[in-house]
């Protein structure tokens, strides 16, 4: 399944797409550091605006130093922090983040995209408890997450809780008929459950909504070569790896949460001297480029 981008996602459901400055009266006040406040909070929303619009662009680099910033000047603002921790995130600084984002947390305990990017962070350091309590509270402020319903079904999975883990990805998908890695995931499950029937129905849906990933047609290409169904399980297998190389990588497979059994089943299939052909010659070929790539221009 791809990494999802929550930045995105996670700004339009905090509300953050327009952040409104705070407006500064026509009299003149008596207290000077009251205006030098006013002055700096106003300059630290501006900073935020700008670091939302280079997020939306994926210019994280340049976002987050301004977000930093901001920070510093409306420190109150729990907006602030909210784009910081996920810059944070972002740049795979999970402990940086997850701090800077429970300091969002207590200046806005019932913001559901705060809940929800806190629970993808405890997701990605491994407390599945507390990703569960997190996604939980924030899907009961907010339930109509499709991104938040995936990862509670993800962190189900990890808790070893199938049955809550596939009623939370029927949700997403029930929400999202696009959101393919929902219904992919169900798969993984079911296939766990000895449902090859029921796993390999979903894979070939999810094909369906979009043929271009390597994933669904990956874990439909294992099925079939379990079922004997060898010449169309082999053609399937290597149109997946030509899409992406890395499902042949068994580390990867376990990174995106397949199962023991479907790792099993593919260890076999990747396994065969015509799959084992398409897996040599595309590491060839990255080989090639990342030499390419090291060898420096000729000035």
């Amino acid at each position: 399944m791809p990494k999802l981008n929550w930045l995105i996602s996670l700004i339009a459901c905090a509300g953050i797409s327009s952040i409104s400055l705070p407006v500064r009266g026509q009299a003149v006040l008596p207290y000077l550091p009251k205006l030098e406040t006013e002055k700096l909070e106003s300059q630290g929303l501006q900073l935020l605006q700008e670091s939302v619009q280079l997020i939306r662009f994926q210019q994280y680099d340049l976002a987050l130093p301004r977000a930093e910033l901001a920070t510093q000047l409306a420190p109150e603002n729990y907006e602030v922090w909210f784009i910081l921790g996920n810059l944070y995130i972002q740049q795979e600084e999970l402990a940086k983040g997850i701090h800077v984002l429970e300091k969002a947390e207590a200046l806005a305990p019932d913001q559901e995209g705060i809940l929800f990017s806190l629970g993808n962070a405890y997701f990605q350091q491994g407390k599945y408890e507390a990703a569960r309590t997190k996604l939980e509270k924030g899907l009961e402020i907010e339930g109509n997450s499709p991104e938040a319903l995936f990862d509670l079904g993800n962190t189900y999975l990890k808790l070893a809780q199938l049955d809550e883990a596939i009623e939370s990805y029927e949700e997403a998908f029930a929400k999202d008929a696009t959101f393919w890695p929902a219904l992919n995931n169900v798969g993984l499950v079911e296939y766990e459950q000895s449902d090859r029937t029921g796993a390999i129905s979903k894979w070939e849906s999810v094909i369906q909504v979009d043929g271009e990933q390597a994933e669904p047609q990956l874990a439909l290409a294992v099925a079939l070569f379990v079922e004997g169904k060898t010449e169309k399980a082999i053609a399937l297998g290597k149109a997946a790896l030509k899409l992406d190389n890395r499902y042949a990588d068994i580390q990867f497979l376990k990174d995106n949460l397949w199962g023991e059994q479907l790792i099993e089943d593919t260890k076999k299939f990747l396994s065969n001297p015509q799959i084992q052909e398409i897996v040599s010659t595309s590491d060839e070929a990255t080989s090639e480029k990342k030499e390419e790539a090291e060898i420096p221009a000729t000035p």
